[in-house]
């Protein structure tokens, strides 16, 4: 089924999940579309079943705290940032409960993590203002980069290239392979004071890159030539809270949740707004992705996963 502004009018919240105590902080599918995994600020991990629509199982990280979880190719392990004690990435087997691998360099919070999409490289980016190149079969930084300002970063849909936001006004584009020579790219922005930048990402065909505000606007802008194709608004978010943007699977539309629980689509070609979703969210939905097999997406707010589906009269 291909997806249109009608059909994304039509999506229903199909199930509610109330497993968290506190925030949500971050959710990622797995590649193949079939489970999906949450982190949030009470410490705990927990495994959806995409398919039967039920949790799956809870783990938990009390001593380090949990945020930014990831899955890696495998479909049972994950890595994740710290929020507590230390700013140590670890590198976790769901199947067992064991951790496999830390990797110790970051002073300061991570505040983005991307998994290459293809082999077992990622990338972290700090609040220290360093963003580090890393392998999962090494504990050892591959690659150090020093910024001026908190990074935002991604790799694109090939692994063959990333993307770095500096200091909310510029992208800079690296080739994996010879990122110490220096971007190969650099677009700058319009600077806006009144907001920073809270996340980076591809779309699918890797024509397009979105860039997420904590204000309320997201940019939509071409990941070739990096001009601003669209400038996306006109949803809450006061408080400066981060929200997650998304794309759909197949590159053409633009979500993010808002501070009033609702979820604000537009068309990536057109710009034009397409729908707003009410999922009766008690809070600001930090947490939206598209599942990447299937006709699904996930939102969360402060302890909530809503699962969508189509509604049956579709």
């Amino acid at each position: 089924m291909k997806l249109t502004d009608n059909v994304l009018r039509s999506f229903r919240v199909a199930k509610v999940f109330r497993e968290n105590s506190d925030k949500i902080n971050c959710f990622d599918f797995s590649p193949n579309g079939e489970t999906v995994i949450s982190s949030s600020d009470d410490d705990s991990i927990v495994l959806y079943d995409c398919q039967e629509g039920k949790p799956k199982r809870t783990l938990y990280s009390k001593k380090y705290g949990v945020d930014l979880i990831r899955y890696t190719h495998a479909a049972n392990t994950v890595v994740y940032s710290s929020n507590k004690i230390d700013d140590t990435i670890r590198y976790l087997s769901l199947h067992d409960n064991k951790y496999i691998r830390y990797f110790p360099g970051h002073t300061k919070r991570v505040v983005a993590l991307s998994m290459s999409p293809v082999d077992d490289t990622f990338i972290s980016g700090s609040l220290d203002k360093t963003i580090r190149l890393w392998d999962l079969r090494s504990p050892n930084c591959q690659g150090l980069m020093h910024l001026q300002g908190k990074p935002v970063c991604s790799f694109d849909p090939e692994g063959l290239i990333f993307a770095a936001g500096v200091n909310s006004e510029m992208v800079k584009l690296y080739d994996l392979r010879s990122f110490d020579k220096g971007p190969f790219a650099t677009f700058k922005m319009q600077y806006d004071r009144t907001c920073e930048w809270t996340g980076l990402k591809f779309s699918n065909d890797g024509k397009l890159i979105l860039i997420s505000t904590n204000g309320g606007f997201i940019r939509l802008i071409d990941a070739f030539k990096g001009a601003v194709l669209h400038t996306f608004g006109g949803y809450n978010n006061s408080k400066a809270v981060t929200l997650e943007a998304s794309f759909t699977p197949d590159s053409q539309f633009i979500m993010i949740g808002s501070e009033d629980g609702k979820i604000h689509v537009w068309n990536g070609e057109s710009g034009m707004k397409v729908a707003v979703l009410d999922g009766k969210h008690t809070g600001p939905i930090t947490c939206l992705q598209f599942n990447p097999k299937f006709m699904t997406f996930a939102s969360a707010c402060s302890n909530m996963v809503r699962n969508w589906t189509l509604s049956s009269s579709e």
